[in-house]
C-alpha cells in the first residue's frame, strides 16, 4: 500500500498559493493532510501544538498579533517554526510580519500566502492534500467510465478485459482511466477514486496488435484522468452450469479494497457471448437500482400476482367440480 510524497512546491503548483520567501526550502516534505489554525499557539499554549501541520493564518491570528509586541510574537513564531512544520501560508493577501518572516527564514520554512479566504485556502489544501496523502493501492484490471458510471473490470489474465473495454470505447459507451494497472486511493469514508500510472496513461495493450494510445485514435473525449469506482465487473472462465452463477442478479457479493466494499458482478465469459454488451448491461442495472428501479423486484411482483391468479382459477374450478 503506496502513499504519495507530497512537497511544499507540489502544494504551491496544485493550489492558488504564491511564494513570498522561503523559495529555496520549497522541498520540505508534507506528512498529513490536517491543516493548523494556530489560534491557541498565538496566546503561547503549545501543549497540543501540531507541528507538523501547514500552519494557516488568517484574519484572526494577525489581528491577534498585532496587540503583541516584538518579543512576544517572535517568541510565538519561533516555537511555532518547528523542524517539522512544512510551511506558513498567510490567507486574504494580509500583511505578513517582520516577525513571521525572521522566524521562518531561521528556521528555514517557506512562507506563502493567498488572496483567497481562510475557508476558501483550508478547502483547497485539504482538498488536494487529501487525496495525494490518501492510501493507495495498485489493482490489477481495467477501469473504465461507463454512461458516467467507474467500472472496474477484474479477472484472469487473456481473458478479455481490455478487448471489452476497448469495443465499448469504440461505441462511445465508455472512456478509458486506466488499463493494466489501476491506482486507487480512498476520498472519503464511501468512495474510492482510481486512476492510471503516469506511465500508462492514456494507453492500452491489446494482445496480438501492441499498445495503442486511446486519445490519439479516439479523441480526447475518449479517456478520462480519473473515476470514482462504482461498479466490479469480475469475469471469469467457468461456464454457465458448471459454476454455481448468479442468474437472477440478486447475489451480495462486494470486492473490498481498502476498507471501502464495491458492489460485485461475476460474468461468466463464454465462446460467442460479447462480453462488452453485457458489461454495458450491468452498468446501466447498476445505475437504475441506483435510482431506486430493480428489475427483481419486478419480475418477484408479477410472478405473485400470476400465483394470485392461478390460485383463484384453481378455487374457482374445485367450486365447479
Amino acid at each position: 500500500m503506496a502513499q504519495t510524497t507530497v512537497t511544499v512546491k507540489d502544494l504551491v503548483d496544485h493550489t492558488r498559493l504564491t511564494i513570498v520567501a522561503g523559495h529555496d526550502y520549497l522541498d520540505r516534505v508534507i506528512t498529513t493532510a490536517d491543516i493548523s489554525r494556530p489560534g491557541l499557539e498565538m496566546t503561547g499554549y503549545f501543549t497540543y501544538y501540531a507541528p507538523e501541520r501547514v500552519q494557516l493564518l488568517g484574519i484572526t491570528e494577525t489581528s491577534f498579533s498585532e496587540r503583541m509586541n516584538h518579543d512576544e510574537l517572535l517568541m510565538v513564531y519561533r516555537k511555532m517554526a518547528s523542524e517539522q512544520t512544512p510551511a506558513f501560508v498567510v490567507s486574504t493577501n494580509l500583511p505578513i510580519a517582520d516577525e513571521l518572516k525572521q522566524a521562518a527564514e531561521e528556521a528555514h520554512i517557506p512562507i506563502l500566502n493567498t488572496r483567497l479566504t481562510s475557508s476558501q485556502i483550508l478547502s483547497n489544501m485539504t482538498y488536494y492534500l487529501g487525496g495525494e496523502l490518501a492510501p493507495r493501492q495498485s489493482v490489477h484490471g481495467v477501469l473504465i467510465d461507463v454512461h458516467g458510471l467507474g467500472v472496474l473490470i477484474t479477472g484472469d489474465a487473456g481473458i478479455g478485459k481490455t478487448e471489452s473495454a476497448l469495443e465499448l470505447i469504440q461505441q462511445g459507451k465508455a472512456r478509458l482511466v486506466a488499463d493494466d494497472r489501476v491506482d486507487i486511493h480512498q476520498e472519503d469514508e464511501q468512495r474510492l477514486i482510481g486512476q492510471p500510472s503516469e506511465v500508462l496513461q492514456n494507453l492500452m495493450e491489446v494482445r496480438g496488435v501492441g499498445i495503442i494510445d486511446v486519445q490519439q485514435v479516439y479523441g480526447a473525449v475518449s479517456v478520462r484522468s480519473h473515476a470514482s469506482i462504482m461498479l466490479n465487473i469480475h469475469l471469469s472462465n467457468g461456464k454457465i452450469g458448471e459454476e454455481n452463477f448468479d442468474r437472477l442478479g440478486n447475489e451480495h457479493e462486494y470486492l473490498d479494497v481498502l476498507g471501502v466494499k464495491i458492489k460485485k458482478m461475476v460474468v461468466p465469459v463464454t465462446p460467442g457471448r460479447n462480453t462488452a454488451s453485457v458489461i454495458d448491461a450491468a452498468a446501466v442495472k447498476f445505475r437504475t437500482q441506483s435510482m431506486g428501479y430493480d428489475a427483481l423486484e419486478t419480475l418477484q411482483k408479477r410472478m405473485d400476482v400470476a400465483i394470485q391468479e392461478n390460485q383463484k382459477e384453481d378455487e374457482e374450478a374445485k367450486k365447479h367440480d
